[in-house]
């Protein structure tokens, strides 16, 4: 039985990863952050059955995705979002990207971005539904086993394989989609129907 002293020590480390996971959930700043201030408060109500030297942060992304699950999915999306810039009072995200010494990394998805720059890449994920978009970022974003990924969204492994498998190809063929618009790959081949003689 983990000691709820502990709460902070442990599962303040993976606030950033987890806010950018909530961002990416609900594609709008102060949604993200409200939802990770929920998480992190039921969290914090529950650690007490938490097993301690059991997986942390897949204990935290199960409590985030069912948080935003219960919460955010009948939400609609407004109709524009605020850029971070133009926010004032994200205390909650800015405390922990300007706390000095926080030694708190970007994400897997941060970094790529960065380096890719390419807005496409982030629409491309974000058109997809909200299963198989889940299903990918907990994957080849913050890195999950389908295991992990089947426990964080309590269901069986194989659909999991089946969200990641579909959700992969749909984000490849809006990939292969922006590249053929962009002249940076030819077009699809498709083999014609033989000939009837």
């Amino acid at each position: 039985m983990a000691d709820q002293a502990h709460f902070a020590e442990l599962a303040m480390p993976l606030m950033s990863s987890l806010y950018s996971a909530a961002l990416r959930m609900t594609r709008n700043p102060s949604d993200a952050e409200d939802l990770v201030q929920e998480a992190y408060l039921r969290a914090y109500r529950g650690f007490g059955g938490f097993t301690e030297g059991t997986n942390l942060k897949a204990w935290m992304y199960r409590i985030l995705t069912n948080t935003f699950i219960n919460n955010y999915r009948a939400k609609q999306r407004r109709p524009t979002e605020t850029d971070l810039d133009d926010v004032e009072d994200l205390y909650l995200y800015h405390r922990v990207h300007d706390a000095p010494g926080n030694g708190l990394g970007t994400s897997a998805e941060d970094d790529l971005m960065s380096r890719l720059g390419d807005a496409e890449i982030t629409e491309a994920l974000e058109s997809l539904s909200e299963n198989f978009r889940i299903a990918v970022l907990l994957a080849d974003v913050e890195g999950f086993s389908y295991a992990e990924i089947a426990e964080i969204l309590d269901v069986p492994i194989g659909t999991v394989m089946s969200r990641l498998h579909r959700g992969r190809k749909a984000l490849q063929k809006a990939l292969y989609d922006f590249a053929v618009d962009r002249g940076l790959a030819g077009e699809r081949f498709v083999p014609k129907e033989p000939a009837s003689s």
